[in-house]
Formats: C-alpha cells, sequence, structure tokens
C-alpha cells in the first residue's frame, strides 16, 4: 500500500481532514481534564523520574487467577464450605471427636477430606490452566525505550506508565498506549480489536499532527511531554484527554487511543507512550464475571437436600424423645429394664436422672448417625460428571465445523441438562439463521432493476404458491459474466451492466455515479497481490465488503486508499479505456445508530466537491430535494420488492457543494470534534445533519444473506420437538417476514397477527411532534391490536388454525411495558411463532423518554441500543413462562440477551468472537443446535435425573437402615456398621457405577433421538425428575432398607449362624446387612441403566468385588485398627452359608418389587423412551414399527415444513375431523405416563 513507502514531507492542513479535525491551540475545551475522575498525568519518556514514582501507578502485571499460592488453601476451604452441605458434614466429623459420636472422628473426617481435596483439587488445575496463560501474557516481549536511547525487547510485565514502546505489524498492544507516529507518512494504522468486542473489522487510528514526525528512534531521545487524562474505567470507546508539548496543549481522543490486547493490522510499526497499565488498561476494566448460572434441577437438587436434612432433624428429635422417655424409665422400683447400659452407674449420657439432657444429648449424636441419609460425595461426582459430558459435546464429530476449523465448545458445565429443558429458543438473525457473508445480487439505478439472481426467499415463496420459478442458466443469457469463476460477495447477473455495457444504457451517467459512490463511500482498505495484482478488502462490514467487490466487477476498482484520497480504476464513457482517477478524501461520516446512514466528502480531479451517501431508505428518502427525487416512485417499488425477496436494501444519493457551503460545515465540523465533552458525538451528528440533505437520488442497492446450510431442517426437527422459536431481527418487517417464509418459521395458511405503530394516526402525530400525545395513542394502540389478536387465538380454540405474531419495534417498546407486557407476553405464547423487528432509531427516539430500555441516548452503539432490547424480550420470557430459555447468536449486539437467558449459545460466525465469548455453549452454526439439544441435552438430562434419583436413592438405603437398627437397639445411639464401614460406602462402594451412569448411559442412541424428537419433551416436561419420580426412588430405598434390616435380623437373631453353633454377633449382623446393601444398590444400577458398556459392568460388579476384598484387607488388620471387623469375613462371615443364602435372597426380594413394577409399566403404560427402545428388539425384523411409533405419537408440528406437509394433509380432511386431528397427539401421548 502507499502508507508503506518512504515518508514524505507531511501537509498538516490535510492530515486533520480525516475524522479526527484539526486540533485547537487553546484549552477552552479542556474544562473536564483534571476535575474528579479526570486526574491521571502521564510523563512521556520519563517512567523513572520522582514525579511519575509518586503517583505509584499500577505495574503491567496481569494475574486473571483466582488464588495465589499463599491465599489458596484459606481461600478454597472457604469457597467449599460456604455449601450448606460440606458445612454440616464438617460439623458433624468436629463432633466425631467427641463422647457424643456414635463413629471415630477420623472415620467420620476421611471421606470428608477426601471429597473435598478432590474440589480442591479440581479448582487448582483450573487455575493452573489461568495462571499458565497470565504467564505467557506477561512474558511477551514487546520493544520498549531505555534509559541510554536505545530500544530493546522488555516483558510486558516490566513496563511501566510514560514507557515509549514500539510495536510491530501483528503485534499485540501491551498496555494502552496513546499513539505517538507510524510506518505511514500521515501517522496513521489499522488496529484488530477482535479480543476486546469481538469485531473483525479494522479500525483507524491516527496520532497528533505535532507527534506524527517522530518516526525515527533517534527521534525520542529530546521527546518530552505530559498527558493528563481520565482515571482508569471500563468504557472502551471514550476516552478524554489532553496533552502538553512543548509550550500547547491538544485534546485528545479515542482516535489516539490504542487499547491493550488489540492488534496492529496492515501498518509496518507504531511508537506509542504507556498511559494504563496492568488491571488499569480498559480491557481489564471491562472483563467482568459472566452472570450464574444454575440449571432448575440443580435447584431443585438443594429443595431435596433441604428436604433430606429436615427429615434427619424430625427422626433424630423423635429418636431422642423415645430415648428420654426410655431412659428415665430404665430404673423403676428398684429394677433395670435396660441392664446392658448400666443406668445405676452411668454418665449423664443415659442417667434415668437426668434424662431430659440426655435426650438433648442423644438429638446431637442422632444428627451425626443419620448424616448418611444426605449423600456427600453428591456434588463433587455431578460435577466431574458434568465435566466429562462437556467433553463428549466438545468431542462430538457431528458438531464440527470444517470450513473453520471449529469444534463445538461447551464453555460452563452447569447448565448440561439445561440443555435437554429448553421449551423457547431466541434467536437473532443475521448471522445466526444466515451467513452473515452478503452478496450483491440486485440494485435499482435511475427509476431501473437491474439483476436476474433468484433469492432462496424467492425459491421458497414460489414453492409456497405451487408455482416453480425457472432460473436464468448461463445457456440462456448473453451474460459473459455467469461463465466467470465465482466471486465471493457477488452474484450479480446483467449483461445490461457488465463488461462494461452499462454505457450503452439512457442513464449511463447515473449509473457512473452509482458504482462510484459504491467504491468511494466506504472505509475499506484495500490490499494488493504484488505478483498477481489482485486486490482484496479488509471490510468494516459484509455489506461494504459486497459493494467494493460489485463495483470492481462492474468496472469501478477501489485499489488505493491514503489518509487523504482514495484512488479507483474505472472506464471512461467516452474512450472506453480505463485509467486511474483519483479524489480527495476530504471528511468521512460515520454511520452510527441514530443516522442509519454515512457519507464522504470528496473532491474530484475536476475540483467539484460531493457529498456521497448511502444509508437506510427511511433516512434518505426524506433527505432528497425537489429536483432529487426523479426516480423515486421506482425506486420505491423496486426496494418494496428486493425487500420482499429477503434483500438487504440501501438508498444511494448525492450532491454537489460550493467552496463556501464546504468551508462552513468543515469548520463547523472541526469545532464539534475537538469538543472535549461528552455529548461531542451528538455535536457532530447535529452540523453532519445539516449537510445531508437535498441529496439527489441514484438508486438502491439489494445484497442477500443467505441462510445458513440446514437452518430449515434444524427449525423443523425443533418444532417437532415442541420448542418455540422467536426471531429477533434488526430487518425490516417485510424482509423478516419472508426470511420466515424461506426458513419454514412461516408458512402458507397461518394466521399473521401483524402489531406495528404504522398507522396514519400515528404518523400524523409523529408530524406534530407531540410526545406525550404520540405515547398517549401509540400504547392505546398496541394494547388494543393486542387485545384483538388474544380475540383471534380465543376464536380459534378447538380449530387446527395456527398463528404467527410479527411485531416491529417501535410497537415492541410499548409491549414491553409494565402493564401491558403480560398482555403481550400471554398473546405471544399463543401463538406458534414470533419475529420481533427492530425499531429504526428515529422511532426509538419518540419514546425514549417513555422506556427505560431505551432510555439510553439514541447516539449510542447499534450494539448496546439492540442488545438492550433483546435482553429486556429474552427475560419478559424467562420470568414470564418460568421455563427454560435458550438464546442464540453471534454478534455484540447479542450478548446481552446470551446472558440474561437460561442458557447462552453463541455462533462463531463471522461477526467476531464476542458472543462466543459471552455464551455458556459454543457452536459453529445454527443447524447444531438440533444435535446439541435434542440428542446431547436429552441425554444430559436424563444421565444428571437418573444419577441424582439413583444417589437419593442408595442413600435413603443405607441410612434407614441406620434408623431401623436404632429403634431396635432402643435408640441408644449404638450405629449398626463398623466406622470404616459407614465411611467408605459413598466413596468406594457404591460412586463409580452412579458416575458411570451420568457419564455414559443412553436410553435411546442419537439416530433414535432425531428420529423421534417428541422425546425431548419428557425433560421438557421434566418427567424424568418430579417431585412423583424423586419421592418414588426415596420410597423404594426406604423399602428396600426395611427388607434388608428385618429379613436379616430374623434370619440372624435364633438360630446358630456357624457349623460350631455359635450365634451371630452384632458385628456379624452389620456385616451381613452392609454386604444385601453393597448387592442390591448396584444391582439396581444395573437394572437402571439402559446402555450397558465394558465400562458400566467394570465399575458394577467390580464395586462389589471391591468390598470383599476390603473386607479381607481391612478385616486382617491389628484389631485395634480394624476393630469390629477383625478377621470378620475369614473366620465368621465368609465360612458361613447362611451368609450367602441370606445375601442371595434379601437382594432379590429387594429388587423384586422394581422388576415387577418395571416390567408392568413398559407393557401397559410405556414412556416414550420405553416405546422407542423396542425398536431395538422389533424394529430391525420390523420397520414397520417404527414408523407406526412415529405415526400414532407424532406431535402436531405448527412451524416447518412438516407443518406444510401435515397442512396440505389436513387441509383434505372434513371439517368435522378437525378437533379430533388437533386433539390426537395428547390423548395418546405416552410422555406423562
Amino acid at each position: 500500500m502507499g502508507g508503506r513507502e518512504k515518508r514524505r514531507k507531511l501537509r498538516l492542513s490535510k492530515i486533520y481532514t480525516y475524522a479526527c479535525g484539526r486540533p485547537p491551540t487553546g484549552s477552552d475545551h479542556h474544562e473536564e481534564v483534571g476535575g474528579p475522575g479526570f486526574s491521571r498525568v502521564v510523563f512521556c519518556n520519563e517512567p523513572n523520574s520522582a514525579e511519575a514514582a509518586l503517583k505509584n501507578y499500577a505495574t503491567n502485571y496481569v494475574s486473571t487467577t483466582k488464588y495465589t499460592i499463599a491465599t489458596f488453601i484459606p481461600k478454597s476451604l472457604f469457597e467449599q464450605f460456604r455449601r450448606v452441605a460440606n458445612l454440616y458434614f464438617l460439623l458433624a466429623a468436629s463432633l466425631g471427636f467427641t463422647r457424643l459420636s456414635p463413629y471415630s472422628g477420623v472415620s467420620s473426617m476421611v471421606p470428608l477430606s477426601f471429597v473435598i481435596l478432590v474440589s480442591m483439587i479440581k479448582e487448582a488445575v483450573e487455575d493452573w490452566k489461568r495462571f499458565k496463560q497470565d504467564l505467557e501474557v506477561n512474558n511477551r516481549k514487546v520493544k520498549v525505550r531505555l534509559g541510554d536511547g536505545s530500544f530493546d525487547y522488555t516483558e510486558w510485565k516490566q513496563l511501566k506508565v510514560g514507557d515509549v514502546v514500539k510495536v510491530e505489524k501483528d503485534g499485540f498492544f501491551p498496555a494502552d498506549l496513546l499513539l505517538i507516529s507510524s510506518s505511514y507518512d500521515d501517522a496513521i494504522c489499522y488496529v484488530e480489536t477482535m479480543n476486546l468486542d469481538g469485531e473483525t473489522n479494522l479500525k483507524l487510528k491516527q496520532a497528533l499532527g505535532v507527534t506524527s514526525g517522530l518516526s525515527e528512534e533517534s527521534d525520542f531521545r529530546q521527546f518530552k511531554a505530559m498527558v493528563k487524562c481520565e482515571d482508569p474505567n471500563a468504557n472502551l470507546y471514550s476516552f478524554v484527554g489532553s496533552m502538553k508539548y512543548g509550550v500547547e496543549q491538544y485534546p485528545l481522543s479515542p482516535q489516539q487511543v490504542l487499547l491493550r490486547d488489540s492488534k496492529l493490522r496492515n501498518t509496518e510499526y507504531i511508537y506509542g507512550v504507556v498511559i494504563f497499565t496492568g488491571h488499569d488498561t480498559k480491557v481489564i476494566q471491562n472483563s467482568t464475571e459472566p452472570p450464574s448460572k444454575r440449571s432448575k434441577i440443580e435447584k431443585k437438587m438443594d429443595k431435596i437436600i433441604y428436604f433430606l436434612f429436615s427429615l434427619l432433624v424430625v427422626i433424630s428429635a423423635c429418636g431422642s424423645v423415645f430415648f428420654g422417655i426410655w431412659t428415665k424409665q430404665d430404673i423403676k422400683n428398684g429394677r433395670m429394664k435396660r441392664w446392658y447400659l448400666r443406668p445405676d452407674d452411668a454418665s449423664i449420657l443415659f442417667d434415668p436422672k437426668k434424662a431430659g439432657l440426655a435426650a438433648l444429648f442423644h438429638f446431637l449424636t442422632a444428627l451425626m448417625l443419620y448424616n448418611y441419609f444426605i449423600p456427600i460425595s453428591l456434588y463433587v461426582s455431578i460435577e466431574i460428571v458434568k465435566i466429562l459430558q462437556c467433553v463428549f459435546i466438545n468431542r462430538d464429530q457431528k458438531m464440527y465445523y470444517e470450513e473453520y476449523d471449529r469444534p463445538a465448545h461447551a464453555r460452563t458445565s452447569n447448565l448440561n441438562e439445561e440443555l435437554g429443558q429448553v421449551d423457547t429458543v431466541l434467536s437473532d438473525k443475521t448471522g445466526t439463521l444466515t451467513c452473515n457473508s452478503m452478496e450483491f445480487l440486485k440494485c435499482s439505478v435511475a427509476g431501473v432493476a437491474y439483476g436476474h439472481g433468484i433469492t432462496e426467499v424467492e425459491r421458497a415463496m414460489a414453492k409456497k404458491k405451487g408455482s416453480p420459478i425457472h432460473e436464468i442458466s448461463s445457456s440462456e443469457t448473453d451474460d459473459e459474466s455467469v461463465l466467470k469463476p465465482s466471486v465471493k460477495g457477488f452474484n450479480f447477473m446483467d449483461d445490461r451492466i457488465m463488461n462494461g455495457n452499462w454505457i450503452r444504457e439512457p442513464h449511463s451517467d447515473v449509473i457512473q455515479k452509482f458504482f462510484r459512490v459504491l467504491a468511494i463511500c466506504q472505509t475499506a482498505i484495500p490490499e494488493v497481490n504484488e505478483e498477481s495484482s489482485k486486490v482484496t478488502y479488509e471490510a468494516e462490514s459484509p455489506d461494504e465488503a459486497a459493494f467494493v467487490i460489485a463495483a470492481r466487477e462492474v468496472g469501478f476498482k477501489f485499489f488505493k486508499r491514503t489518509q487523504t484520497s482514495i484512488s479507483l480504476h474505472e472506464l471512461d464513457p467516452i474512450s472506453r479505456e480505463k485509467g486511474e482517477r483519483s479524489y480527495e478524501l476530504l471528511h468521512v461520516i460515520e454511520f452510527n445508530s441514530s443516522r442509519k446512514r454515512m457519507s464522504v466528502i470528496v473532491k474530484n480531479e475536476e475540483n467539484q466537491i460531493l457529498l456521497l451517501s448511502k444509508g437506510a431508505d427511511s433516512v434518505m428518502f426524506e433527505r432528497l430535494s425537489e429536483k432529487g427525487r426523479k426516480f423515486e416512485e421506482e425506486t420505491r417499488e423496486h426496494i418494496n420488492e428486493y425487500a420482499d425477496a429477503g434483500l438487504r436494501t440501501l438508498v444511494l444519493a448525492y450532491r454537489k457543494l460550493d467552496e463556501e457551503e464546504y468551508k462552513n460545515f468543515s469548520g463547523e465540523l472541526l469545532q464539534a470534534k475537538n469538543s472535549v465533552s461528552a455529548d461531542r458525538d451528538e455535536k457532530v451528528d447535529e452540523v453532519a445533519d445539516k449537510m445531508e440533505r437535498d441529496l439527489i437520488l441514484l438508486g438502491a442497492t439489494a445484497v442477500e444473506d443467505k441462510l445458513q446450510n440446514g437452518v430449515p431442517e434444524c427449525i423443523d426437527k425443533l418444532a417437532q420437538a415442541g420448542i418455540k422459536l422467536w426471531v429477533l431481527t434488526g430487518d425490516k418487517m417485510e424482509t423478516a417476514i419472508n426470511i420466515g417464509f424461506a426458513c419454514s418459521l412461516l408458512r402458507q395458511g397461518m394466521e399473521q397477527i401483524i402489531i406495528t405503530l404504522d398507522t396514519p394516526q400515528i404518523k400524523w402525530l409523529e408530524k406534530q411532534g407531540d410526545k406525550d400525545e404520540i405515547a398517549k395513542a401509540s400504547k392505546a394502540s398496541i394494547v388494543e391490536q393486542i387485545n384483538e389478536g388474544k380475540s383471534q387465538l380465543v376464536s380459534s380454540m378447538g380449530s387446527t388454525e395456527v398463528f404467527a405474531l410479527i411485531i416491529d419495534g417501535k410497537a415492541l417498546a410499548f409491549a414491553l411495558e409494565g402493564d401491558v407486557k403480560s398482555k403481550f407476553l400471554e398473546l405471544a405464547i399463543g401463538c406458534a411463532s414470533v419475529i420481533c423487528c427492530r425499531s429504526s432509531p428515529k422511532q426509538k427516539a419518540l419514546v425514549s423518554d417513555f422506556l427505560n430500555f431505551v432510555s439510553y441516548s439514541v447516539t449510542r452503539s447499534h450494539s448496546e441500543t439492540s442488545s438492550h432490547c433483546k435482553s429486556q424480550v429474552t427475560r419478559l420470557v424467562k420470568e414470564g413462562t418460568g421455563k427454560t430459555t435458550l438464546a442464540i447468536g453471534d454478534g455484540a449486539n447479542d450478548v446481552g440477551m446470551l446472558q440474561e437467558a437460561d442458557i447462552g449459545v453463541g455462533i462463531s460466525g463471522v461477526e467476531g468472537m464476542q458472543a462466543v465469548m459471552s455464551s455458556d455453549v459454543a457452536i459453529a452454526q445454527f443447524c447444531f443446535l438440533e444435535r446439541l439439544l435434542l440428542v446431547h441435552g436429552h441425554w444430559c438430562y436424563r444421565r444428571i435425573s437418573s444419577m441424582i434419583c439413583y444417589f437419593f436413592y442408595k442413600n435413603m438405603v443405607f441410612g434407614f437402615t441406620l434408623f431401623l437398627y436404632e429403634i431396635f437397639a432402643s435408640f441408644s445411639g449404638q450405629a449398626a456398621y463398623n466406622d470404616w464401614f459407614m465411611s467408605t460406602y459413598n466413596v468406594f462402594f457404591t460412586s463409580l457405577p452412579v458416575a458411570a451412569l451420568g457419564i455414559f448411559d443412553q436410553d435411546v442412541s442419537a439416530r433414535l433421538c432425531l428420529q423421534f424428537p417428541l422425546l425431548y419433551q419428557e425433560g421438557v416436561q421434566n418427567v424424568l425428575f418430579s417431585w412423583r419420580r424423586i419421592f418414588s426412588w426415596m420410597l423404594n430405598g426406604v423399602y428396600s432398607a426395611a427388607v434388608v434390616f428385618f429379613f436379616t435380623t430374623r434370619a440372624l437373631q435364633i438360630q446358630a449362624f456357624r457349623r460350631g453353633g455359635e450365634l451371630a454377633s452384632r458385628d456379624v449382623l452389620g456385616t451381613t446387612m452392609y454386604t444385601c446393601i453393597v448387592w442390591i444398590v448396584n444391582c439396581q444400577m444395573a437394572l437402571a441403566v439402559s446402555y450397558f458398556t465394558w465400562i458400566h459392568h467394570l465399575f458394577v460388579w467390580g464395586s462389589i468385588a471391591v468390598w470383599y476384598l476390603f473386607l479381607l484387607i481391612y478385616g486382617s488388620l491389628t484389631p485395634t485398627f480394624s476393630t469390629t471387623a477383625y478377621k470378620i469375613f475369614i473366620e465368621a462371615c465368609g465360612s458361613s452359608p447362611s451368609y450367602w443364602v441370606i445375601t442371595f435372597f434379601v437382594a432379590v426380594c429387594a429388587l423384586i418389587p422394581y422388576v415387577v413394577y418395571s416390567t408392568i409399566q413398559m407393557k401397559f403404560f410405556p414412556m416414550y423412551h420405553e416405546l422407542i427402545q423396542g425398536i431395538r428388539v422389533y424394529g430391525k425384523d420390523d420397520p414397520e414399527y417404527g414408523k407406526m411409533l412415529k405415526m400414532r405419537y407424532s406431535r402436531r408440528s405448527t412451524v416447518g415444513f412438516s407443518a406444510r406437509r401435515e397442512a396440505k394433509f389436513y387441509g383434505t380432511k372434513k371439517p368435522r375431523n378437525k378437533k379430533r386431528q388437533e386433539s390426537r397427539p395428547n390423548e395418546e401421548s405416552p410422555i406423562n405416563a
């Protein structure tokens, strides 16, 4: 590029005409600097001076870790014991070292320590990864000016405020820098800010003219300056400050600031002064923790824990009451009832004279004894399982996008099961449903429509009407461009325009101006390949790239940009030869959300000053002059046609300026741009608005943003699964509706409820400008339209009529007001699909005084405004329905929506990575959402639900046997089992099988999950984790515990246990009961597993084997350690046939009811997944079974192409069958069985 040539002598008069403006020499606009919030002082090139040392600014060392070596243990322990369950177990373990404990303190402390240790190791591993990332960043190197005047590489962490650094091409900025100069002769540089805001487009920065001559390292020997600026803050897009250089003071703006972690692009090097370091930099100030999200299952699990704790307290209290009564009656008339407790010589724990106090102490003992009702390893087991579930999601090859080398990425493991319970999906359109890869398809110039391309929307509309479109092929046209290789961003076919044929058109002069505007009115950066001379472009948006590519292909090739000029290769209509033509670039008035347009002011080679503008039709037509409306009617018609075809349109116009007019405008604009105040942008917009009037219309562009592959199919599958889809888009209503048809969100025969404020009455009030009247009339109109829509829903009940709700942004603003939003939500829930179109900034301004979500200044960025609106809608749906919502988007303006929803899914698309960085799950294409929800979501929901239920079941079995034994032992506080038996129950003998269930179990295969999407409703309706199911598992545990206790005690109570005639001791009874429990809970797991792998076999049968191995090893230890388990298996249990017979008999009796219940349910009342599991048995030999199942239990679709087929099918039925057709699926649905 021209900027890389040898530096030329600068003409300062031209440097400031682009965007920043010539700085004034006075200090009239520096009133904020030095005041509160603007107190930072930087001594440039003097980082080690005495004055700089007194400031004590932060170092450039950045740490994102949660812990340090010193704080890890205390802080991590604090995090672990914030959980009430862990705190309770710690208290119980501590009391284990007192006389009140029914077991030894060591045996109770070991399992808690193991669980805490595992959690702390997990925390340490995660923090170590963060530490290594910090280490890599802090040890990066950059050239910095040293004390001897030379530049040498220094680590980032060594930088200080005031250092002069040299950053080279493709390097990252190590701190927030003040740009001093660059390799370009006009001190500009190009910056990529993807790490900051996720945007991939390049930003242009420019240094002040007074420092732009410091282009060599030697120039900085005498460089001294003082910067006064704002204090550290998180605002990425603002900067207020001034620099005193010599005797003059110059205002600074964001144009001169290079933010940390941005990347230098297309520039050989820059020199900058460090102004913010480390945690004072804007990117670190801006890095806030994402909102903490918890799944509904996890919240419900907390309630179960509270229930079990309450149950524990109740039974402890009841037992203590009985114990107190029995203790008081232990000595009666000189006789001792429980003589073995020696009440005549007992301590306070069994003293009949102090029965009340003994009961109180027993209550504490019981709290410790019954703590096995609460599973100690539940939380840590679920965390480990969820992490491994994420690994499977990340490695799913069917969610890998090869084109961009992007797999799916579950960025948090907290919400895995929530993926299986989504009721409503709220989706962005551009870049999410569509590719955000624009193609120039059509245009309207001088009232004539050009371009023969067919859009996907037009194909979908033609299919809807049953009239296929005949597309023009290369053999049917003389257009040679059709035969050329396809060009990305350009799909325009019209031989009237291509190959220079435009010069033969009646309005060739207008066509020439039209494509000149496309080539000049932009901020793209050309890259010329030196070998092939091919020009490519770095553009701020896909739309802009499509425009410059279109201009290039038609014959107006933009190939060179400097700070003050734009150069084209264009065809001369007179000589019909291509030549170079340059335009002096005077001003660029950038696009923003309130202006909805972009303009440039240039001077051509004929010394004519031209204002070239492009923008939305809603703002451009009103700015046309009377003489400039010659083609307005035809252009409006074409724009409507393009919108109907799903195309994005922009209007192009221009005007000529005389020298005096331009001079006045330039002075006002420079004054506004140099204003150091919060309302500077508003002042710039006001000045630009005066100039962008009396325009002459040239025409309109139409670009297509194609649907991503698989979008209609994905939407169809989600609809069959019963998931509702809302689309939140910034497009015009007509475009959004037609995109809805293209992606099968809308269909023929679907009744559209359209809510809009585009009525004659509202338009008349807007012209009057009375905000109060506008607000009052608008709100009344919205309420009336919502009530009419609800009436339509009520009148259609019992029929097959399906509704879609379409609402524009201005109407949405009023619909979200406090007293209206409940009605709006009720209407929206009753509709099959909802499309929300964003309003224009002008309309938002009209209601900004009345709505908190649009009370932001209209000068805020498009992403901020749009993001806030989307998050408001998301919050309404989430809180109003109480069901799980999922938001999916790809841009920075979707971040609020993703963080507000229960689950945020980011698309790693063309708009950068900010949506991904703020998401819970990242995928590369919208179509992967189908597999993410219907397969992984269903599996994770089922696995976690079953896992939690089983956890409570196995602990209920164990804990309830302790309670029954307590009754048997007259609540004496004596445990039924050896201390270490109890301590290792949850850790070694029952934990691995349940982990295998949570990681590997599959009720149905991935193929069947997609084949039968209605299966997903099991999660939406939460049938697998309902209170009924939870309590049924607990009751199963109580039953199993009763069978274990009563059968075992009865079998061992009187008769001889071994051949020698010995009776069974308490130790033998406890060991036998424990063995039965280990067999029962592991066999119960084996019965509950739907999909056995070798890992399931290893963990289930291995856990039982480990129990016997433990008995052998632990029983062989000395009696001082093994206590009651000393040689219990070798000498007592293992050699006794009764032990083995009892174990087998008790296990069978405990499991028979579950087997019988499951068999009856599967045979007569099958759940939907059980019916699908039948395909494993019948499907291969009887393919008709699968078809029958799908037909019989399919859900009546309301959107998607399946709904279109069904509508045609049911449309042939007689009207009297409508009601039965509608109710058929619900009558026989097995979901709630």
